[in-house]
């Protein structure tokens, strides 16, 4: 059966380590692996804009032997004259892997129930699951462990970065607790797998609409852009909702002594987090970048061996 990553939980707890695992060895020799070689192709596909998430999966398939295939949506047929299941079985004959960076999560899912090939979220309205790996990745690094940490998300609790972040962090075993406006609470259909899902591992999800509440104590602090791609309209109005729950070294006090400040990047100085945390000694946000290359180069690994025990050794 073909393994797909289209949200954080689609990878129970071994697995999730099990790539954190590989993630860490390919950090340490980059070209170890080469189960693209070939090459072999993956189609990268693009609805929205991007940096880091295009940068990272063009060098990391390059990286595992494979050539990178970026598709803009205004370059293809998907979701014009092409449903994304028809897109799906033009593609699986050619490629390797579908990645797909987009709006709507049901686009996803039609195309996964369409292919044989594994398809990758690489960022949708309703989830970021390949950030989080990143981040997961570099909490491990900085702290050695995941299970037991307590992680605080400020900002939009109904965003993609806050519901990766209720799923992955709970499926680590971790403490997770967002920050956010009444009005903007996570989706209870999410937060309610969360719940389930942090039972099984022995961590925890909760929602405080203080920010010093959900920061108190916390190991790892994090925050993402107030105003997500899509949402430019609604910059003034969220500005003056979220004005409060801003990462400033006041508010990082609240955390342990020694937390880490992680932002997914780009940032907004002055909005969202203050420039002092996000430039100063507790931040670890050049790691969490550098870290979606390996993050993800190990998730491709991983869903490519699923495929077939013989490929990625």
């Amino acid at each position: 059966m073909t393994r797909h990553f289209l949200r954080d939980d689609d990878l129970s707890p071994a697995e999730q380590a099990e790539i954190l695992d590989l993630a860490l060895e390919l950090k340490r020799d980059r070209f170890q692996v080469q189960p693209l070689a070939g090459p072999q192709t993956v189609a990268v596909i693009f609805d929205k804009s991007s940096t880091r998430t295009r940068v990272s999966f063009a060098v990391g398939i390059a990286d595992l032997g494979g050539s990178p295939l970026i598709i803009s949506m205004a370059s293809s047929q998907l979701g014009g004259k092409e449903t994304a299941s028809d897109t799906a079985r033009v593609l699986e004959r050619q490629v390797a892997a579908i990645v797909w960076r987009t709006y709507a999560q049901t686009g996803l899912e039609e195309m996964a129930k369409g292919t044989t090939v594994p398809v990758v979220n690489a960022l949708s309205d309703e989830f970021h699951p390949c950030q989080l790996l990143a981040d997961l990745l570099t909490i491990r690094e900085h702290r050695g462990v995941l299970a037991g940490q307590t992680v605080a998300f400020l900002g939009d609790g109904a965003s993609n970065m806050a519901h990766s972040y209720l799923l992955a962090c709970a499926t680590a075993g971790m403490h997770v607790r967002i920050g956010a406006p009444a009005e903007f609470a996570p989706s209870p259909e999410v937060f309610s797998d969360a719940e389930a899902r942090a039972a099984e591992t022995g961590g925890s999800v909760a929602v405080h609409v203080d920010p010093v509440q959900a920061v108190r104590g916390a190991d790892i602090v994090v925050t993402d852009t107030w105003v997500s791609m899509g949402k430019e309209d609604e910059k003034a109005e969220r500005v003056a909702i979220f004005g409060g729950y801003q990462v400033d070294q006041a508010l990082l006090d609240q955390a342990k002594e020694n937390a880490l400040f992680l932002h997914c990047l780009p940032a907004d100085r002055g909005y969202e987090v203050s420039a002092d945390v996000i430039d100063g000694p507790q931040s670890v946000i050049w790691d969490e970048a550098e870290n979606r290359l390996h993050a993800q180069k190990a998730l491709l690994v991983w869903l490519l061996r699923q495929q077939s025990p013989a490929k990625g050794n």
